[in-house]
């Protein structure tokens, strides 16, 4: 019999072990409640010992319940940081998107492994669930992107704390020109490197002209006038506080007599985009606007005009050209054939093929 002096967490323990033992669905699921009301209750006050016998206990109360039951008590132990661990994986690998979804998008608990895990294994629901978590790791992103639908990805780049690699982000921008809603999200993001954010640019107006031109053709002059400015205002407003002290760095080198083609090719050769767009603009002598355009156009011949009109040498342009490949993703040019183009371009035919660039955009010589 049951003495009257016995404390709530006795009463407790006798019913689990009743539960356990012989109990019905619902006097499990009555019991997996309780059990929850208590952990949750005083989480911040358990010690790593109770914390693994209250998982102990969780495991043994969700076999046989009901989907709902689960999925309630993943709702209720995704926000908390010191969770059962083996329960949370448990939780977070079941096939039932209702159960795993509130531990997927919210649970610090769960380890980066099974993540991974689950979004190699797991179906689209599982994913767009993982899209949302707080922070997201290069390795989850690329998995995410590479196996996640239209509606992941976008979730995926709209999420701040979604970190994106190179390769990533170059996977992004190429779909982008096809998508103009992941072209949005893609351009919104304040960590988009510049020149990943120059190339959208470039692609979506040349999209955006395309149907303007297309819907109103008497107006098509007009609309190319308004499509060059409008990007020409995104570019400026797009200049970071990177790409400023990048600018500025040259222009030091430069006005010290310091900069030179050896440091050119240096910093194309360690990937230095901005430092390398205006050390070649300095040497050719052009506004470093009007390098930045000729460098983010998808064919090499503006970069090897730029060169020639600075007087830089193969090896130079070749470094040059190498970064521009490594930081679009685009396919590996044939360099010999490159080679032999760029010995046989005259120096005064650059000079004018750059002067008819600068007429057509209306831009003078650097300063």
């Amino acid at each position: 019999m049951r003495s009257k002096s016995a404390t709530p967490s006795e009463n407790l323990l006798e019913e689990l072990q009743a539960a356990l033992s012989h109990g019905t669905v619902a006097r499990r699921v009555e019991t997996l409640r309780r059990v929850t009301d208590l952990f949750v209750g005083n989480a911040v006050d358990y010690s790593d010992d109770h914390v693994r016998v209250f998982d102990d206990v969780f495991q043994c109360l969700i076999e046989q319940i009901e989907i709902s039951a689960k999925a309630l008590l993943a709702e209720r132990l995704a926000p908390i940081v010191s969770a059962p661990p083996k329960i949370i994986r448990t939780l977070a690998l079941d096939e039932v998107i209702e159960v795993s979804s509130p531990v997927l998008s919210k649970s610090e608990r769960l380890d980066e492994a099974t993540l991974i895990e689950i979004a190699r294994t797991r179906g689209q629901a599982h994913l767009k669930a993982i899209s949302l978590r707080r922070v997201l790791s290069e390795a989850l992103t690329d998995l995410l992107v590479t196996r996640g639908n239209e509606d992941v990805v976008q979730s995926t780049v709209s999420n701040p704390g979604a970190r994106l690699s190179e390769g990533s982000l170059t996977d992004l921008v190429t779909r982008a020109e096809r998508d103009d809603d992941l072209a949005t999200c893609i351009g919104l993001r304040p960590d988009l490197p510049r020149h990943h954010y120059l190339k959208l640019v470039a692609k979506a107006s040349l999209s955006v002209r395309r149907k303007l031109e297309a819907a109103h053709p008497e107006l098509a002059d007009e609309v190319s006038s308004v499509v060059q400015e409008a990007a020409q205002r995104v570019r400026a407003a797009a200049t970071t506080r990177q790409t400023e002290m990048a600018r500025a760095l040259v222009k030091s080198l430069h006005a010290d007599g310091r900069l030179n083609e050896f440091q050119v090719s240096t910093f194309a050769e360690q990937g230095k985009f901005d430092e390398t767009n205006a050390g070649l603009a300095a040497l050719a002598g052009v506004a470093v606007e009007t390098a930045e355009t000729m460098m983010i156009d998808s064919r090499t011949e503006g970069v090897m005009i730029l060169a020639k009109v600075a007087g830089m040498s193969w090896s130079s342009v070749r470094a040059i050209i190498a970064m521009r490949e490594k930081l679009s993703g685009g396919s590996q040019t044939d360099m010999l054939a490159l080679r032999d183009t760029y010995e046989a371009l005259r120096s005064s035919t650059a000079q004018q093929v750059l002067r008819f660039h600068r007429m057509q955009r209306g831009t003078t010589p650097a300063a």
